[in-house]
């Protein structure tokens, strides 16, 4: 990574400044030079911008690209009026549900803001541990993606296949892990960048801070610490987290998701833009997808947002429980999800056309038949799980000592139906291992034996009660609602919270 320690000649700069404020509001501009100003004023003044970094976490969805967009103004504002101008640090971070296409909208963004081949600007691409200069064909690591596999699998058994826990709590804590390795790394950064409001930030913080607590986290200390206090207690939530999905003895597991906390040689200070700008993306269209050439993917943009294809398996997952658990049509839990889903989009006050755009993909038998493909086939490129695999997710047959692999062998494997008790020693590691059952299982599941013995010790979590740190997390969590379902045993209307993105 290059050092600066001036500020390099750039004969762009006016041209783009131009054209990119072009895109601006009368008060979004008032806003760049406002948060230009509090940044020299945080640097100490305009002599030490050319040392200052300034970082941006980017996810790669529409709102996250308005702020690497702003942010980019204010440096450009900053270099022109000054001569001097800070160092723009943009960090984008990778899971095993982030499309390729969401790494061609990032390489559009940065091309027309002219980042890639700008000096004064550092973009990296953060996937796990392994920290790297971005560039749109890096691919993810093997590890990485083992590790994701794994955490949707373990999570979706014990949640039933339930939106939020099975692919956003493993996720969220490794957002956290993201956001220490990026603004500690090589140096580390002055200052983050945010579109959270600040009252958005004291809630989060007090949330984690109540769950922390009941993680037996020493939250007073942690309260001391600033942003690191934070991820301090992010990493005991994660702790205890693991522990409950892996168990007490999993140390490679635990030590793998460990989330990163920085060192107290710096502490970066959060700046919030929420104040300067609108996050309607209808009030920047314009800006968005014609100058910086963002487009919704067909698998990337899912309901609420458009940095990761997950959303899409959600929905698909919901179908097949509704299909192979309840005894009901695909298309009925897919209705479902979309109620969620709409609902979700409508708080998020995306505009109406996204809105009917998102749902139109499921209007027909057709579309519907076409989503479902489009969903399994994702589930095998991004984390090699096949239908079958996600079927006994959302059964979750292995937990609470195999209750419900009974009627899972019965509608789902009637060949092996007269195998339980083979299936059950093995799963409780009673006798010598049966290598034939053992396969079959591993095939079945995508997990190999010792995640699934796990399980088996493991319950289903009761999303009613507090007494796990699963049920806790998704109580806090807003990304929930009631939908109008079917009882399966009485065929009376019901109603069911689910949760989703």
């Amino acid at each position: 990574m290059n050092q600066h320690t001036g500020e390099p000649a750039n004969e762009r700069y006016p041209t783009l400044y131009t054209r990119l404020t072009g895109f601006l509001s009368d008060g979004e501009l008032e806003g760049v030079k406002a948060t230009g100003e509090r940044l020299v004023e945080a640097a100490g003044g305009v002599d030490a911008l050319p040392g200052y970094k300034v970082m941006v976490a980017y996810g790669g969805g529409k709102d996250s690209t308005y702020v690497v967009a702003f942010v980019r103004a204010v440096q450009l504002h900053l270099a022109l009026n000054f001569g001097r101008t800070f160092i723009l640090r943009v960090a984008n971070m990778r899971h095993a549900g982030v499309p390729r296409a969401v790494m061609e909208n990032i390489d559009r963004v940065y091309r027309a803001l002219g980042l890639l081949d700008d000096e004064r600007a550092e973009l990296l691409t953060i996937d796990h541990t392994l920290v790297r200069p971005f560039h749109v064909d890096l691919p993810l690591p093997e590890q990485l993606v083992a590790i994701n596999r794994v955490d949707v699998l373990m999570n979706g058994h014990r949640a039933a296949g339930d939106g939020r826990p099975t692919f956003c709590n493993s996720c969220n804590l490794a957002v956290a892990d993201f956001y220490g390795r990026a603004a500690w790394f090589d140096g580390g950064v002055d200052v983050v960048m945010t579109g959270d409001s600040r009252r958005e930030q004291l809630l989060y913080s007090a949330w984690i801070m109540r769950l922390a607590k009941a993680s037996g986290v020493d939250v007073e200390e942690c309260r001391t610490m600033g942003f690191r206090g934070i991820l301090l207690a992010l990493r005991g939530i994660g702790d205890t987290y693991f522990r409950e999905l892996f168990g007490d003895d999993s140390e490679r597991e635990l030590a793998e998701r460990e989330v990163s906390t920085g060192d107290r040689s710096m502490q970066p200070q959060f700046i919030s833009v929420y104040d300067l700008v609108s996050y309607r993306v209808h009030d920047h269209w314009d800006l968005i997808v014609d100058f910086l050439g963002f487009q919704f993917d067909d698998l990337a943009f899912s309901f609420s947002e458009s940095d990761c294809a997950n959303p899409g398996l959600m929905a698909h997952l919901r179908a097949l429980r509704s299909e192979f658990v309840q005894g009901r049509s695909y298309d009925e839990g897919l209705a479902e999800y979309l109620e969620l889903a709409e609902e979700l989009m409508h708080k998020k006050e995306m505009p109406q056309n996204l809105i009917e755009l998102a749902l139109s993909r499921y209007d027909s038998p057709d579309k519907r038949l076409h989503r479902r493909k489009l969903a399994d086939e994702f589930a095998q490129e991004a984390f090699g799980l096949s239908e079958e695999a996600l079927v006994a997710m959302v059964f979750s047959p292995f937990t609470d000592r195999g209750e419900r692999l009974a009627a899972f062998l019965e509608r789902c494997h009637p060949a092996r139906a007269g195998q339980a008790d083979r299936i059950h020693a093995a799963l409780a590691a009673e006798g010598d291992t049966d290598g034939e059952i053992a396969a079959w299982l591993e095939d079945v599941s995508g997990l190999g034996l010792a995640h699934l013995r796990t399980l088996y010790t493991s319950s289903l979590v009761d999303f009613g009660t507090p007494g796990t740190i699963i049920s806790r997390v998704r109580a806090g969590d807003p990304h929930k609602y009631h939908v109008a379902t079917i009882d399966p045993a009485s065929g009376a209307p019901a109603t069911e919270l689910i949760s989703g993105r």
